[in-house]
């Protein structure tokens, strides 16, 4: 093969940089968390995190290999059977899976613990774009919506079933892709509107909030007293409305767990218990605000040194950046998030062929809800979900299933212009 049509030629180098970037810098904050300056400490040592993470990192080198290796066609031609595999896998571990942290998410082998629901979000990006590009799919009809969408709400429900709720919440992802591919808009303007009167629901009194409403609503009815249609469905919507804010009460005391109350209770007022269910956030925000604009220095944060922050290798990494690096260092990084979603949406945009077009807003639209709901909660405006930072937080199935998410996509990018064949 000629020099100019080497594969190493056609790849985007700016994502892989991107991607090399954000690994080596969260290695290196994985490394802060557990320095202890008064042991001798090695940062390649297995017996600390920043060791384990080191042999997943190695792992990622071997899987990119592997992706540039295959086929490009491969991931087309094969995607509903992978997507069936790691249907399978989420049915297997509710069985033989260990369960971690109170959830069966988890096959143990060894020292090895792998979760199929992190992969299972790149199984779901392959099995969406294969059924929206594989015939003419009209998210305007009604029968189309239904079909389409039980290839994010099956995984959904075996995952909410192990127990792993935050993982599940990703899956709401794929309303970018659903929606870039025509789903009407009404569908994403309810269900926005839904969380955001949940939301309201927790902040003011359910009584307020409905006579609220009815007043609205009221108003509406009057403007348009002559048009017997927008009275109806505006006394629909306002039944509706209503419906929602007085079942939060029964969804918050008889569907959510007691843990996943509390993350509620610590989202909408923190200090009420600051040392009972408000610690996480509190000690988080305390982290990121010591920081101050330039932070303490590497390996100089306090509050990570004293593990006031639980779980600060992985779920609340971001709090390191912030201490240790400050806002100029948290800027950097949100910078950084930012540049690889742009450019993975840019590289959907450019590709020929529908699958590789929609697998890409698939990965877009994955990256931006763990970015956001990851940061978010760090600083105290959204729950605590379980959700990793992408290339930061500690854990080999989330960093192997972030590389194999980017890396199919760089892959199908480097063969643009060979418009896949059926």
């Amino acid at each position: 093969m000629r020099r100019q049509d080497s594969l190493w030629n056609r790849v985007d180098w700016l994502l892989i940089a991107v991607f090399f970037i954000l690994v080596i810098l969260g290695w290196l904050n994985i490394y802060a968390v557990v320095y202890d300056a008064e042991q001798s400490q090695n940062i390649f040592s297995f017996d600390l995190n920043s060791g384990k993470q080191l042999a997943w990192i190695a792992g990622s080198l071997v899987i990119i290999i592997a992706i540039m290796i295959l086929d490009y066609k491969f991931f087309d031609s094969f995607a509903y059977y992978i997507y069936a595999g790691f249907l399978v896998l989420l049915v297997l571990v509710l069985f033989f899976g260990k369960e971690i942290a109170g959830n069966q998410s988890w096959f143990v082998f060894g020292p090895v613990r792998l979760q199929p629901s992190e992969f299972t979000k790149f199984a779901t990006a392959l099995a969406v774009a294969k059924y929206f590009s594989a015939k003419n799919v009209r998210l305007d009809k009604f029968n189309e919506q239904i079909k389409s969408s039980l290839l994010v709400l099956v995984p959904m429900i075996l995952i909410v079933l192990q127990g792993d709720a935050g993982t599940a919440m990703v899956f709401i992802s794929f309303i970018i892709v659903y929606y870039r591919e025509g789903l009407p808009s009404f569908y994403v303007i309810t269900g926005l509107s839904v969380a955001i009167i949940f939301i309201l629901t927790l902040l003011v009194d359910q009584l307020y909030l409905t006579i609220g409403v009815i007043v609205l609503a009221t108003i509406i009815v009057v403007i348009n007293n002559k048009r017997l249609k927008n009275i109806g469905v505006t006394i629909l919507m306002a039944v509706i409305v209503i419906g929602v804010i007085q079942s939060v009460d029964y969804v918050i005391s008889d569907v959510l767990k007691p843990h996943q109350q509390n993350r509620l209770k610590a989202l909408v007022n923190p200090d009420a218990d600051p040392l009972g269910y408000g610690w996480n956030v509190t000690q988080s925000k305390i982290a990121i605000g010591s920081g101050g604009t330039f932070g303490k220095g590497f390996l100089e944060g306090t509050q990570t040194k004293f593990d006031f922050v639980p779980e600060q290798s992985t779920d609340f990494i971001f709090c390191t950046i912030g201490e240790e690096h400050g806002w100029a260092g948290s800027f950097v990084l949100i910078v950084l998030f930012l540049v690889l979603m742009i450019r993975v949406v840019f590289i959907a945009e450019r590709q020929k062929s529908n699958f590789a077009r929609i697998y890409g807003y698939a990965v877009a639209g994955i990256f931006f809800f763990h970015f956001g709901i990851n940061i978010g909660m760090t600083i105290g405006l959204f729950p605590v979900a379980g959700i990793p930072l992408p290339f930061f937080s500690y854990g080999g199935s989330s960093l192997w299933s972030f590389t194999i998410l980017l890396f199919v996509l760089i892959k199908l990018d480097a063969h643009r212009m060979q418009v896949l064949t059926r």
